[in-house]
């Protein structure tokens, strides 16, 4: 009885971890989307000028290659996706950052 217990406990911990972590990466992904919109949208309102653009273009590729970095072993930890959370925060605050400053853009 106690080892059908622990199975059913194991099995439902591993359900839910699956399920967490196909969350996680959707929501990376989206997030990552989310952003490329923001830049293509500043560039086509000229929020943003082509060398702004080209620099956070350059940031979201650099998070690109750290979640593949991440995904080559199979298992993405913990420590890595706090450091493509991270990086991601800190595009999201560039790209807010370089669309409401005062550049000129003409």
């Amino acid at each position: 009885m106690k080892l059908k217990t622990i199975f059913l406990g194991l099995t439902m911990v591993a359900f839910f971890a699956a399920g967490f972590s196909q969350t996680t990466k959707k929501q990376v992904n989206k997030r990552q989307v989310v952003q490329n919109k923001k830049i293509n949208q500043g560039v086509k309102s000229g929020e943003l000028t082509k060398k702004e653009a080209v620099k956070l273009k350059a940031q979201q590729r650099n998070i690109n290659q750290t979640k593949k970095a991440a995904k080559a072993d199979g298992v993405v930890t913990p420590k890595e996706k706090a450091i493509i959370k991270h990086k991601q925060n800190k595009a999201a605050k560039n790209i807010a950052k370089k669309k409401h400053n005062k550049v000129d853009r003409k």
